[in-house]
């Protein structure tokens, strides 16, 4: 799989510096590349109790991301998934501890047991006090002898940070710390596995499935689920943590696993609010990438009982950005629209014919969607068939209110509620096209120089004209000989949309911005949109004929 690096021996150390050059001085690495790859903060006078976590990199931005002012003092980073070395931990436990002391903060795997653990006890025989801690959050495999440390990790680093940017002692900041370690749960759910830097990519889950409570260097987690949506993917994640976390207020780390889009994340911290634990919920951490596994596609939660004051101490400000935040959780708030924008609504009225007629052009174009979509991923974003499918949808949901009887009003009803529900240009101007063909029928024109009408003024409005490569390439033609019926409109409209990929410079519309190579073979897929519906439609006429 390409990847955006260098080599995967120079990969640590170069994200490494690359996230230096903007840290205006406040972090620095010890000097010790490439065996010893260390972060520190400059402005630490060892006065307070020091915080050291790490582990191996391909968590970012854990754990150096977290090293500033109110989180960790120092971040000892290993290879990918790989623990640094004791002389690595070594140093930095020596590079920031004063007679404060130093806390060590270690998630629950063998490497980093071994290498903290030895370490700590190195910096112990210098005569330093050092405390270690062991994370160990995640629930995913409940019949592990020793539970791996995950995201959980976070709320310790938060409220042992707050606690040390306040002066306390070791012994309170080490209390505080076991006390988070002993509440928090952790589970995660993936789409898909993550991919090494120089490696290939295990495909271990296959499609339509998603694996429940992998590990974040992507082990195997507990089972292999049938995936169908948001929702019902966050209510199998609850399911596990239900049972494991006591009444209460609880705080949420919702996290990206690295791989998922912010889209999907939102989506899924709405079902975390919904789901069965959501009331226990009252604030929010996230959700953003925090503790990640490379590229995975996946997300996990983790909850934490809270009290008012590690409430507090999570609210506490930061100097690393990106800690997202302890948020409360509230209610969406909702302003009526402004003035203006309530539409007028039409008086509805049936007539069978045509609700038919309509049943069945949406149909068509819901059916298209997936085709239509694929046609437009070569030459744009992938998304006509969807707007398309997504305007049929709604005006199948409004038939009950259109004027179906009156052909004047129809063509305003249309083009308002294509207004309200189509995104996108085409949204607009197909809301434009009908709300004309209702201007041109109020006027006296027939149906077909309505839709003349409706056309002019889209090319007027759009700019478009045929030979742009756009949807008028099929529509205009098609127009043109529709009084000779549908079979003759279909016709025309093909060959208008197969023109469409011989033309290799659009002039209008989103393909104007799309290199020539990328278009020449393709039909524009608002031409063939209008090309399908037309030959679908004829072709179903000449069978009842």
């Amino acid at each position: 799989m390409k990847q955006f690096i260098n080599s995967k021996e120079t990969l640590v150390t170069e994200a490494i510096d690359g996230a230096l050059r903007t840290a205006g001085g406040r972090l620095a690495r010890l000097d010790g590349y490439p065996h010893i790859k260390v972060v520190v903060r400059t402005d630490w006078d060892k006065s307070k109790v020091a915080l050291v976590s790490g582990g191996g990199s391909g968590h970012e931005p854990s754990h150096a991301g977290f090293v500033g002012q109110g989180m960790l003092t120092a971040a000892v980073c290993g290879e990918v998934f790989a623990s640094p070395s004791v002389d690595a931990v070594l140093a930095g436990i020596l590079a920031v501890t004063g007679k404060a002391g130093c806390l060590v903060i270690v998630k629950n795997y063998t490497g980093d047991r071994l290498n903290f653990g030895l370490a700590v006890e190195r910096a112990r025989a210098f005569g330093l006090k050092v405390n270690m801690v062991i994370v160990d959050d995640d629930v995913a495999l409940p019949d592990l002898p020793q539970a791996r440390g995950v995201a959980g990790t976070l709320f310790v680093h938060k409220i042992a940070g707050a606690l040390a940017d306040q002066g306390v002692d070791l012994s309170t900041v080490t209390e505080a710390a076991q006390k988070v370690i002993s509440g928090a749960v952790s589970i995660g759910m993936s789409l898909d596995t993550c991919t090494l830097p120089g490696s290939p990519k295990e495909e271990r889950i296959e499609a339509g499935m998603a694996e429940l409570g992998l590990g974040i260097h992507g082990e195997a987690g507990v089972e292999q689920v049938a995936f169908s949506n948001a929702k019902s993917a966050m209510a199998m994640v609850v399911n596990r943590l239900e049972a494991l976390i006591a009444p209460g207020p609880h705080v949420a780390l919702l996290n990206n696993l690295g791989g998922t889009t912010p889209l999907e994340m939102s989506v899924l911290a709405e079902e975390l609010t919904h789901s069965r634990i959501g009331g226990q919920i009252r604030w929010l951490i996230g959700p953003a990438a925090m503790m990640t596994s490379l590229d995975m596609h996946g997300f996990s939660v983790s909850l934490l009982p809270v009290s008012k004051a590690e409430e507090g101490l999570l609210q506490a400000p930061v100097a690393p950005w990106v800690w997202p935040g302890c948020l409360a959780l509230g209610p969406v708030s909702i302003l009526p629209l402004p003035d203006g924008l309530a539409p007028i609504q039409p008086l509805p009225s049936a007539n069978d014919k045509t609700r038919q007629f309509l049943e069945r052009c949406c149909s068509i174009l819901i059916e298209a969607e997936d085709d239509l979509n694929a046609l437009d991923a070569k030459s744009g974003d992938g998304d006509t068939g969807s707007t398309l499918a997504t305007a049929a949808r709604a005006l199948l949901k409004a038939l009950d209110r259109l004027p179906l009887a009156d052909l004047t009003q129809l063509y305003r009803a249309i083009g308002l509620e294509l207004s309200q529900t189509m995104g996108g240009s085409s949204g607009v101007l197909l809301a434009i096209f009908f709300a004309a063909a209702g201007d041109a029928s109020s006027s006296g024109n027939d149906a077909i120089g309505s839709l003349k009408a409706g056309l002019d003024r889209i090319m007027q409005v759009g700019g478009a004209k045929p030979g742009d490569r756009t949807m008028i390439d099929a529509l205009m033609p098609a127009l043109n000989v529709l009084d000779q019926g549908l079979q003759a409109a279909a016709r025309e409209a093909r060959q208008g949309a197969d023109a469409t990929s011989r033309i290799t410079r659009a002039r209008a519309g989103r393909a104007s911005y799309v290199s020539e190579a990328n278009l020449s073979g393709h039909n524009d897929p608002g031409a063939e949109a209008v090309a399908r519906l037309l030959e679908r439609l004829a072709s179903e006429e000449a069978l009842v004929g």
